[in-house]
């Protein structure tokens, strides 16, 4: 499956840990990464993935592909900002959310819209946010929650 991984754009260090390990986790057992693309959370998914040999995709808020950080595969501009938000949780079977703020929120708001499990490993508090306590416990939770 598909599991988009969204998260704050700096994050701590503890939550680029948790991000990558996350990607790491996800690639390990077979799901692809869709991610916004760019820095902190998303680069953190997507280097755990292709160190683990996982295929990454990142939806870019801008117009040039180059953009996209070192660890995506596929990299998709849209030229939305953060619009984009959408088409990151659209393209995912499920959601893990790592740390952030607003634009994270966003995020978990359009996963409530589109009926997506969603997991919240240190991330902002909301409906439908499954808190976990693990990448590990991420993964699980998306996985047995997947129809």
């Amino acid at each position: 499956m598909r599991v988009s991984v969204i998260g704050a754009s700096a994050p701590t260090d503890a939550a680029v840990s948790d991000a990558r390990e996350v990607g790491r986790l996800l690639a390990e057992r077979g799901h692809t990464v869709v991610c916004g693309g760019l820095g902190g959370v998303m680069r953190a998914a997507c280097r755990g993935a292709s160190e683990a040999d996982g295929h990454t995709i990142g939806v870019l808020p801008g117009e040039d592909r180059a953009a996209a950080n070192e660890y995506v595969d596929t990299a998709i501009a849209t030229g939305l900002g953060h619009a984009r938000n959408a088409l990151v949780v659209m393209n995912g079977d499920a959601v893990i959310a790592v740390d952030g703020a607003g634009g994270t929120l966003s995020e978990v708001g359009f996963s409530s819209v589109y009926d997506r499990p969603i997991a919240g490993l240190d991330a902002p508090s909301a409906p439908h946010v499954e808190a976990v306590e693990t990448p590990a416990a991420a993964v699980d939770y998306v996985e047995a929650n997947v129809d």
